[in-house]
Protein backbone atom coordinates (compact mmCIF):
# COMPACT_ATOMS: atom_id res chain seq x y z
CA UNK A 1 0.00 0.00 0.00
CA UNK A 2 1.43 3.48 -0.78
CA UNK A 3 -0.55 6.85 -0.48
CA UNK A 4 -0.86 10.02 -1.94
CA UNK A 5 -2.22 13.85 -1.39
CA UNK A 6 -4.03 16.37 -3.18
CA UNK A 7 -4.18 19.99 -2.40
CA UNK A 8 -7.22 22.04 -3.19
CA UNK A 9 -5.12 24.59 -4.79
CA UNK A 10 -5.10 22.13 -7.61
CA UNK A 11 -1.35 20.92 -7.09
CA UNK A 12 -0.17 17.62 -7.02
CA UNK A 13 1.66 17.35 -3.58
CA UNK A 14 1.90 13.42 -2.97
CA UNK A 15 3.29 10.52 -5.42
CA UNK A 16 1.55 7.25 -4.74
CA UNK A 17 -1.69 6.06 -3.39
CA UNK A 18 -2.92 3.42 -1.15
CA UNK A 19 -3.91 0.30 -3.08
CA UNK A 20 -4.88 -3.10 -2.44
CA UNK A 21 -3.94 -5.11 -5.54
CA UNK A 22 -6.25 -8.71 -6.76
CA UNK A 23 -5.71 -10.92 -8.94
CA UNK A 24 -9.53 -12.81 -9.20
CA UNK A 25 -7.30 -16.18 -10.25
CA UNK A 26 -6.13 -16.82 -6.55
CA UNK A 27 -8.13 -18.18 -3.82
CA UNK A 28 -7.49 -15.72 -0.27
CA UNK A 29 -7.90 -17.07 3.04
CA UNK A 30 -10.46 -14.98 4.74
CA UNK A 31 -11.16 -16.20 7.84
CA UNK A 32 -10.58 -14.05 10.99
CA UNK A 33 -8.31 -16.80 12.63
CA UNK A 34 -6.54 -16.49 9.47
CA UNK A 35 -6.13 -12.77 9.98
CA UNK A 36 -4.49 -13.23 13.18
CA UNK A 37 -2.32 -16.32 12.47
CA UNK A 38 -0.34 -14.75 9.16
CA UNK A 39 1.96 -11.98 9.04
CA UNK A 40 -0.19 -8.98 8.20
CA UNK A 41 2.37 -6.42 7.82
CA UNK A 42 6.03 -6.69 6.17
CA UNK A 43 8.13 -3.94 5.03
CA UNK A 44 9.94 -5.35 1.88
CA UNK A 45 13.79 -4.55 2.08
CA UNK A 46 15.68 -1.60 0.31
CA UNK A 47 18.54 -3.39 -0.66
CA UNK A 48 18.54 -3.43 -4.26
CA UNK A 49 16.93 0.00 -5.24
CA UNK A 50 19.02 1.17 -7.81
CA UNK A 51 18.34 5.07 -9.04
CA UNK A 52 18.53 4.85 -12.66
CA UNK A 53 17.85 8.40 -13.93
CA UNK A 54 21.66 9.13 -13.40
CA UNK A 55 20.77 12.37 -11.56
CA UNK A 56 20.34 13.38 -8.04
CA UNK A 57 16.70 13.17 -7.00
CA UNK A 58 15.27 14.27 -3.74
CA UNK A 59 12.90 12.02 -1.81
CA UNK A 60 12.69 8.88 0.28
CA UNK A 61 12.26 5.25 -0.44
CA UNK A 62 8.51 4.29 -0.42
CA UNK A 63 7.18 1.79 2.60
CA UNK A 64 5.00 -1.15 1.25
CA UNK A 65 3.01 -3.36 2.97
CA UNK A 66 1.78 -6.66 2.19
CA UNK A 67 -0.99 -9.19 3.58
CA UNK A 68 -1.42 -12.54 2.46
CA UNK A 69 -4.99 -12.07 3.37
CA UNK A 70 -7.38 -10.46 0.99
CA UNK A 71 -10.49 -9.63 3.24
CA UNK A 72 -12.20 -6.47 4.45
CA UNK A 73 -10.23 -6.86 7.41
CA UNK A 74 -7.12 -6.73 6.55
CA UNK A 75 -7.36 -3.89 4.16
CA UNK A 76 -9.04 -1.84 6.98
CA UNK A 77 -5.71 -2.81 8.36
CA UNK A 78 -3.42 -1.79 5.75
CA UNK A 79 -5.04 1.72 5.13
CA UNK A 80 -4.87 2.29 9.25
CA UNK A 81 -0.62 1.63 8.55
CA UNK A 82 -0.80 4.38 5.90
CA UNK A 83 -3.08 7.02 6.86
CA UNK A 84 -1.42 9.44 8.50
CA UNK A 85 -1.39 12.11 5.57
CA UNK A 86 -5.11 11.08 4.76
CA UNK A 87 -7.34 13.96 5.79
CA UNK A 88 -10.23 16.18 5.27
CA UNK A 89 -12.36 15.09 2.38
CA UNK A 90 -11.05 12.26 0.86
CA UNK A 91 -11.25 10.63 -2.70
CA UNK A 92 -11.53 6.67 -2.89
CA UNK A 93 -10.20 6.04 -6.35
CA UNK A 94 -11.30 3.17 -8.07
CA UNK A 95 -12.09 1.49 -11.77
CA UNK A 96 -16.04 1.00 -11.00
CA UNK A 97 -15.78 -1.38 -14.20
CA UNK A 98 -18.03 -1.64 -17.55
CA UNK A 99 -21.99 -2.94 -16.86
CA UNK A 100 -21.41 -6.27 -14.69
CA UNK A 101 -18.14 -6.51 -14.47
CA UNK A 102 -16.02 -8.75 -13.94
CA UNK A 103 -12.86 -6.95 -13.46
CA UNK A 104 -13.79 -4.67 -10.60
CA UNK A 105 -12.89 -5.05 -6.39
CA UNK A 106 -15.18 -6.47 -4.37
CA UNK A 107 -17.85 -3.96 -3.41
CA UNK A 108 -18.41 -5.72 -0.01
CA UNK A 109 -14.43 -4.90 0.68
CA UNK A 110 -14.34 -1.25 -0.67
CA UNK A 111 -17.87 -0.63 1.06
CA UNK A 112 -16.28 -1.64 4.97
CA UNK A 113 -13.18 0.18 4.19
CA UNK A 114 -15.49 3.74 3.01
CA UNK A 115 -17.45 3.19 5.95
CA UNK A 116 -14.19 3.58 8.29
CA UNK A 117 -13.28 6.85 6.20
CA UNK A 118 -14.71 10.06 6.93
CA UNK A 119 -16.13 12.70 4.38
CA UNK A 120 -14.69 9.91 1.72
CA UNK A 121 -16.17 9.73 -1.99
CA UNK A 122 -15.64 7.45 -4.64
CA UNK A 123 -14.32 9.58 -7.90
CA UNK A 124 -14.52 8.19 -11.60
CA UNK A 125 -13.93 9.57 -14.71
CA UNK A 126 -15.79 9.46 -18.11
CA UNK A 127 -13.74 6.84 -20.28
CA UNK A 128 -12.76 8.11 -24.26
CA UNK A 129 -13.76 5.03 -25.25
CA UNK A 130 -17.43 3.90 -26.12
CA UNK A 131 -19.00 1.62 -23.68
CA UNK A 132 -21.32 2.36 -20.43
CA UNK A 133 -18.83 4.59 -18.97
CA UNK A 134 -18.68 6.88 -22.11
CA UNK A 135 -20.70 9.87 -20.57
CA UNK A 136 -22.16 11.22 -17.57
CA UNK A 137 -25.82 9.50 -18.17
CA UNK A 138 -24.39 6.24 -18.96
CA UNK A 139 -22.17 6.02 -16.47
CA UNK A 140 -24.58 6.67 -13.57
CA UNK A 141 -26.67 3.89 -15.27
CA UNK A 142 -23.14 1.65 -14.83
CA UNK A 143 -22.63 2.72 -11.34
CA UNK A 144 -25.73 1.44 -10.32
CA UNK A 145 -25.67 -1.65 -12.24
CA UNK A 146 -22.19 -2.68 -10.77
CA UNK A 147 -23.42 -1.83 -7.26
CA UNK A 148 -21.57 1.05 -6.29
CA UNK A 149 -24.99 2.89 -4.65
CA UNK A 150 -23.35 2.75 -0.66
CA UNK A 151 -21.74 5.92 -0.71
CA UNK A 152 -21.53 9.11 -3.54
CA UNK A 153 -19.64 8.80 -6.28
CA UNK A 154 -18.06 11.82 -8.19
CA UNK A 155 -17.58 11.64 -11.19
CA UNK A 156 -15.06 14.53 -11.69
CA UNK A 157 -15.37 15.86 -15.55
CA UNK A 158 -18.59 15.62 -15.03
CA UNK A 159 -18.65 19.41 -15.40
CA UNK A 160 -15.05 20.01 -16.96
CA UNK A 161 -11.80 19.83 -16.80
CA UNK A 162 -9.53 21.38 -15.34
CA UNK A 163 -5.25 21.98 -16.40
CA UNK A 164 -2.99 20.56 -13.95
CA UNK A 165 1.08 21.02 -14.78
CA UNK A 166 3.06 17.91 -15.60
CA UNK A 167 6.65 18.46 -13.89
CA UNK A 168 9.55 18.00 -15.98
CA UNK A 169 6.72 16.63 -18.74
CA UNK A 170 8.37 15.62 -21.88
CA UNK A 171 5.31 15.37 -24.11
CA UNK A 172 2.95 17.14 -22.05
CA UNK A 173 3.12 20.20 -20.00
CA UNK A 174 -0.14 19.99 -18.62
CA UNK A 175 -2.87 17.72 -18.20
CA UNK A 176 -6.66 18.37 -18.63
CA UNK A 177 -8.00 16.20 -15.35
CA UNK A 178 -11.83 16.18 -14.37
CA UNK A 179 -12.46 19.33 -12.74
CA UNK A 180 -13.51 17.68 -9.25
CA UNK A 181 -10.28 16.86 -8.63
CA UNK A 182 -9.38 19.57 -6.87
CA UNK A 183 -12.18 19.47 -4.44
CA UNK A 184 -10.57 16.94 -2.55
CA UNK A 185 -7.79 17.27 0.12
CA UNK A 186 -6.94 13.61 -0.02
CA UNK A 187 -6.85 10.45 -2.23
CA UNK A 188 -6.92 6.65 -1.61
CA UNK A 189 -6.58 4.40 -4.49
CA UNK A 190 -7.76 1.05 -4.57
CA UNK A 191 -6.11 -0.96 -7.59
CA UNK A 192 -6.70 -4.54 -9.06
CA UNK A 193 -3.48 -5.89 -11.45
CA UNK A 194 -4.57 -6.60 -15.21
CA UNK A 195 -2.75 -7.26 -18.13
CA UNK A 196 -2.93 -4.42 -20.68
CA UNK A 197 -2.61 -4.41 -24.61
CA UNK A 198 0.12 -2.15 -24.41
CA UNK A 199 2.36 -4.60 -22.39
CA UNK A 200 2.99 -4.72 -19.02
CA UNK A 201 0.40 -4.34 -16.17
CA UNK A 202 -2.02 -1.74 -14.93
CA UNK A 203 -1.55 -0.36 -11.51
CA UNK A 204 -2.50 2.72 -9.33
CA UNK A 205 -0.18 4.80 -11.34
CA UNK A 206 -2.36 4.53 -14.45
CA UNK A 207 -5.19 4.59 -12.01
CA UNK A 208 -4.28 8.02 -11.36
CA UNK A 209 -2.87 9.54 -14.37
CA UNK A 210 -5.48 8.01 -17.00
CA UNK A 211 -8.20 7.28 -14.01
CA UNK A 212 -8.12 11.23 -13.04
CA UNK A 213 -7.68 12.26 -17.20
CA UNK A 214 -10.69 14.08 -18.24
CA UNK A 215 -12.95 11.37 -20.61
CA UNK A 216 -13.13 13.28 -23.95
CA UNK A 217 -9.72 16.03 -23.42
CA UNK A 218 -7.23 14.78 -21.00
CA UNK A 219 -7.40 10.68 -22.11
CA UNK A 220 -6.80 11.99 -25.67
CA UNK A 221 -3.43 14.02 -24.60
CA UNK A 222 -2.10 11.30 -22.18
CA UNK A 223 -2.75 8.67 -25.43
CA UNK A 224 -1.46 11.24 -27.77
CA UNK A 225 -4.56 11.32 -30.19
CA UNK A 226 -6.08 14.30 -31.38
CA UNK A 227 -9.54 15.28 -30.99
CA UNK A 228 -10.43 13.42 -34.03
CA UNK A 229 -8.51 9.93 -32.34
CA UNK A 230 -5.76 10.34 -35.27
CA UNK A 231 -2.37 9.40 -32.90
CA UNK A 232 0.00 12.14 -32.84
CA UNK A 233 3.34 10.64 -31.68
CA UNK A 234 2.92 6.61 -32.69
CA UNK A 235 0.45 4.13 -33.11
CA UNK A 236 -0.94 4.63 -30.03
CA UNK A 237 -4.17 3.19 -28.81
CA UNK A 238 -7.03 5.32 -27.30
CA UNK A 239 -8.80 2.63 -25.80
CA UNK A 240 -8.64 3.18 -21.92
CA UNK A 241 -9.20 0.15 -19.47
Amino acid sequence: MEKSRISRRGMLKGAAAAVLALDGSVSAVSSAAAVEQLPLVQKTPVIGSKNVTGQKVEGSVAKVYFSPVIDAASLIKLYNLVNEEIYGKVAIKLHTGEPHGPNILPRDMVQALQKTIPNSTIVETNTLYGGGRENTADHRKTLEINGWSFCPVDIMDEHGDVNLPVRDGFHLKEVAMGKGIVDYDSMLVLTHFKGHAMGGFGGSMKNIAIGCASGQVGKRQVHGASMTGAPNFGAMPVKDT
